[in-house]
């Protein structure tokens, strides 16, 4: 059991009518014969969308297959213990060309209620945005089902949304519950509940070549949707050099920014969690005792439980998420 590394991950793709180009020309990975990309899953542990390893001995082999196997070793005791055998998170980057739908997610206590495994919430950290960008979460003014559906039914819903302006380095947290909507211009990396449930509000009056719309969720959104005002939809957060700055601190996962140009040595004994770096900016070796790997923008690695030290040496100035339970 003591032979676990870091784990790195072939890339799952995701063909969306509102994807472009910028998974390759920005983050220079290769989706292949898709004519645009609109997501690419770099973790997964999403039933029939488990990420397969692609480095090391154990290549080949489905991420939760491994925490199975690994069980502690691998995701940390106490999160073996609370989610089994399927890996709690789910690591995508998105590269929206034009309006995502309008949607919302459920909370866990709806979800379980549904059967539908865990609820949904996740943060948003953009890597580029284009000029004039923006983004929804939440509403703009405080708002009742009976008001919202009345909206819904006129035609008039994108009046009570909250806009927000957008550019590199942003981040925003959108619990569940929380009405959401990624504007186009924007590429960013998304952490989030392993969860693929999404309630389509709003799809801009979108047809496909038959004169058919996707589908909406009008009924199961209602019951999900958190109807209050929030003074502030927008994460603040520090990104002091060569330190690990505090971004997202929520029950479903803790998000630090790591922003360095000198060596970063880790001690991660204390977690008794996975830890995942993300690379959003430059290239970082990561060490560990029996090697080294590269993590370059774009990519995503595990870092098991089992290992507890490990040195991040930056090639450049680099800036990586990290990401655990």
């Amino acid at each position: 059991m003591n032979s676990l590394y870091p784990l790195k991950f072939k890339p799952i793709f995701k063909d969306k009518i509102w994807g472009g180009q910028k998974i390759r020309t920005e983050l220079g990975i290769d989706f292949g014969d898709l004519a645009n990309c609109g997501e690419v899953w770099v973790i997964s542990g999403v039933e029939g969308n488990e990420s397969v390893v692609e480095n090391g001995f154990l290549q080949g082999n489905e991420l939760n297959e491994l925490v199975e196997v690994y069980m502690g070793d691998l995701v940390g005791e106490k999160i073996f213990d609370k989610f089994g055998n399927e890996f709690p998170l789910l690591i995508k980057f998105i590269d929206a060309n034009d309006w995502l739908s309008v949607q919302v997610h459920p909370d866990d206590a709806l979800a379980a209620k549904r059967k539908i495994g865990q609820g949904k919430s996740e943060m948003w950290y953009t890597l580029g945005a284009d000029n004039n960008t923006q983004l929804i979460s939440g509403f703009n003014r405080e708002m009742d089902k009976g008001t919202y559906l009345k909206h819904l039914k006129e035609g008039t819903l994108k009046d009570i949304l909250n806009y927000e302006d957008v550019k590199k380095d942003d981040v925003f947290f959108i619990p569940a519950g929380r009405v959401h909507a990624i504007g186009p211009g924007m590429l960013l990396a998304e952490i989030q509940q392993t969860s693929d449930t999404t309630y389509r509000i709003y799809d801009w009056d979108r047809f496909n070549e038959k004169g058919v719309g996707r589908d909406l969720h009008t009924d199961d959104a209602v019951e999900a949707i958190d109807f209050k005002k929030h003074k502030s939809y927008k994460t603040t957060y520090k990104s002091d050099i060569n330190k690990t700055n505090g971004v997202v601190m929520c029950d479903k996962f803790i998000t630090n920014i790591v922003n360095f140009d000198n060596t970063i040595y880790k001690d991660l004994e204390a977690l008794d969690s996975f830890v995942i770096y993300i690379a959003v900016e430059g290239d970082t070796i990561l060490i560990w005792d029996n090697g080294e790997i590269n993590i370059s923008k774009g990519e995503a690695v595990i870092i098991p439980a089992y290992l507890s030290q490990i040195e991040l040496v930056p090639k450049t100035t680099s800036k990586l998420l990290e990401v655990y339970l």
